[in-house]
């Protein structure tokens, strides 16, 4: 999947009219994802994803400690939308890199997160893959 398919998807998913919206959401989610993870993870995780869309995860400052709360409210800052919608545009962002990244690496990013993190993983079908 190249950079304008994996952003198709996100709008089409959060029924964006505009390619910059979803720009916006998928910079949000994968950024603060970034930051909650340890480097290695976030490397594993943006490995398989498009070079344009990698980088928010891998140049985000690593290894942060926040909660499931301060996830969303740093997702919606970035994005200018509402806890609520930062937190569906997360799981539908998250859904999407688990149809392009092994299914292990998903695994290792989701070991490391806290338990409270589980609902960002709700639509992850891990058998799909």
């Amino acid at each position: 999947m190249n950079y304008k398919e994996f952003v198709g998807q996100v709008q089409h998913r959060l029924e964006y009219a505009q390619f910059g919206q979803a720009v916006r959401a998928t910079r949000a989610v994968l950024t603060t994802l970034g930051e909650r993870l340890h480097e290695g993870e976030a490397t594993d995780l943006a490995s398989p994803l498009p070079m344009e869309i990698d980088r928010y995860l891998t140049e985000a400052e690593h290894g942060q400690r926040f909660d499931y709360q301060d996830f969303l409210e740093r997702v919606a800052d970035r994005e200018g939308v509402d806890r609520s919608d930062a937190n569906y545009h997360a799981q539908q962002v998250i859904a999407i890199v688990a149809e392009i990244v092994p299914p292990g690496n998903i695994e290792k990013a989701r070991n490391q997160l806290p338990e409270e993190f589980e609902t960002l993983f709700e639509h992850v079908d891990l058998d799909a893959g």
